[in-house]
């Protein structure tokens, strides 16, 4: 992988202060995450005295991948290359994750809503020199890709989304089942210090659960994205973040609220994982079409399940780029 290389709108005193920072994130960063991003750098965004964490790569109209929880960019691993032969990949770990900053909250649902991450995302874009860009989220991501793509719509050409139903359809329809299968969501939102505490307390074996509860083929995840997912979640600093992103919801709901009936005219792609024999009621209860939700959403909308869990770029990489590069390569103009 390349040499670190910070972007900064910062100058003075407060620059001195920022490239400590970046050099404390490269010291940090596992030489296992380089292995798996061969030929990919790593830069240091700063956006509002945020920074955010990115690695890039390629060549080609320019992809934002978005990654999930409990995760990383590091999710990204087993896809980024093979889309990099045909697209530029900017793989960023999303403000309160991974190695990007974690501002405290105080209780203001705006520091981590979606549409705050999903502005942090346009200007990485946009200091990395792409205007608009092609958006595939998983999990949390794709509740910021769906976000940015009502925020921005010109920003983004097209929008994939992995695993994911809209936030607005699945409060909308909780039952029973869907309530069991996100009990996460419901401890992560319960006031501070409650789940912070309770997760903080043995953070890998919280860790562990979920990856080993949301995943239907054992051994996807490798052992060098799990040390890094380890690494980055054990961060106090991460449980905190991420609680306050989970939280955030009620605030996320709001917004959604505002947009109700609203359509994004960008193409959609909605890919999910069919194998819910470990976590029944995921995402949809017994209520919801996965296909369906989205096209209420959405203007033009294909998809289909996948059989794995809910990890599709780790379970199964080669169906999801056989579904992927068709998509973007059919809604990028020669």
């Amino acid at each position: 992988m390349g040499q670190v290389c910070p972007v900064t709108n910062q100058t003075g005193e407060n620059y001195g202060r920022f490239l400590f920072e970046v050099n404390r994130r490269f010291e940090q960063w596992n030489g296992e995450d380089k292995a798996m991003f061969d030929g990919f750098s790593q830069v240091v965004i700063d956006i509002q005295g945020i920074t955010i964490n990115v690695v890039h790569g390629g060549n080609g109209p320019p992809i934002l991948l978005l990654h999930g929880y409990p995760q990383t960019h590091v999710m990204w691993h087993k896809l980024a290359s093979a889309l990099a032969d045909s697209y530029t990949v900017v793989a960023p770990d999303l403000r309160g994750y991974g190695d990007s900053g974690k501002p405290d909250a105080n209780g203001d649902d705006n520091v981590y809503c979606k549409r705050s991450t999903a502005a942090d995302q346009v200007q990485v874009m946009l200091q990395l020199g792409h205007e608009s860009f092609h958006v595939i989220g998983h999990d949390r991501g794709a509740r910021v890709g769906h976000r940015m793509a009502l925020d921005s719509p010109t920003r983004v050409k097209t929008f994939t989304s992995l695993d994911v139903a809209p936030s607005q359809a699945a409060f909308d329809s909780m039952d029973s089942d869907l309530s069991f299968a996100w009990f996460h969501w419901h401890l992560m939102r319960q006031p501070e210090p409650l789940p912070e505490r309770l997760i903080g307390s043995n953070a890998k074996f919280y860790l562990d659960f979920l990856l080993d509860r949301w995943t239907a083929r054992e051994g996807s995840i490798t052992e060098e994205a799990y040390s890094e997912y380890l690494r980055c979640f054990s961060d106090p600093a991460t449980i905190k973040a991420s609680c306050a992103d989970y939280r955030a919801i009620s605030l996320d709901l709001e917004h959604d609220e505002i947009d109700r009936g609203r359509r994004l005219d960008c193409p959609v792609l909605a890919l999910w994982g069919s194998d819910m024999r470990k976590r029944p009621g995921w995402q949809t209860g017994r209520g919801l079409d996965m296909l369906q939700v989205w096209r209420d959403r959405a203007t033009d909308v294909v998809g289909g399940p996948i059989d794995c869990g809910h990890f599709l770029a780790e379970e199964a990489p080669e169906e999801v780029l056989r579904e992927i590069l068709p998509f973007l390569s059919t809604n990028e103009p020669s």
